[in-house]
C-alpha cells in the first residue's frame, strides 16, 4: 500500500509504502546544493532543525565520515530526552549521505529492540535551488509500521519545515 501526499514548499512530496518498507520525503529550497549540505555537515545547524518543533535536538557527537557516528537527543517541552543516532555508511559530499538510523540509549548505543532504518539523503540542483530526497527503508513492514504509529511522518514534516528559517539566515 502506497500513500502519497503533495504538500506546499518546502515539502514537495511524502510517500509511504509498506510493501517496499520505504518512506520518501522530497523537499526543495531556494539555496545551492552546497548550502543545503551544510545543514547536515554542521552539527550546530543540524541542531536547529533535526527534531520536530518543540523538541530541539542536541548533537553530542558528529563525525559525518564513513564509519563515523552522529549521536543526538531531542528534548520534549517537559524536559524528557529522546536519544537517537546514526552510523555513517557512506558520504559523497555534497551529493549523498547514507546512514543507519537508530533509536539510542542514554549513552548513544543502539537500542536493539527498537526499529532501525537505512536512510539515504540525496541532494540535487534544480531550477531555483536544491532538492533534498530522503529515503528511509526498514527491515520489515512491522518495524516501519511501529515508526509510522510513533508519528515519524508528522515529526519529519515538522522538522523539515524549520529549514526555511535556517536557510534564510
Amino acid at each position: 500500500m502506497t500513500h502519497t501526499q503533495e504538500i506546499d514548499m518546502p515539502i514537495i512530496d511524502v510517500t509511504t509504502d509498506l510493501d517496499t518498507r520505504t518512506l520518501v520525503m522530497t523537499t526543495e529550497f531556494p539555496v545551492t546544493v552546497e548550502r543545503l549540505w551544510q545543514v547536515w555537515a554542521d552539527p550546530r545547524q543540524l541542531e536547529q532543525w533535526w527534531g520536530p518543533e518543540g523538541y530541539p535536538a542536541t548533537v553530542t557527537e558528529h563525525d559525518l565520515t564513513p564509519g563515523g557516528k552522529v549521536n543526538y537527543h531531542m528534548t520534549s517541552p517537559e524536559g524528557e530526552k529522546f536519544p537517537g543516532g546514526w552510523e555513517v555508511l557512506s558520504v559523497e559530499e555534497p551529493r549523498r549521505i547514507e546512514l543507519r538510523d537508530y533509536f539510542a540509549d542514554a549513552d548513544g548505543n543502539p537500542v536493539d529492540s527498537a526499529p532501525e532504518s537505512r536512510m539515504t539523503v540525496e541532494f540535487h540542483s534544480v531550477e531555483g535551488g536544491a532538492r533534498m530526497v530522503s529515503t528511509s527503508t526498514w527491515a520489515s513492514a512491522e518495524d516501519m509500521q511501529k515508526v509510522l504509529d510513533m508519528g515519524v511522518v508528522e515529526g519529519s514534516k515538522s522538522a523539515v519545515s524549520q529549514l526555511d528559517a535556517l536557510l534564510a539566515a
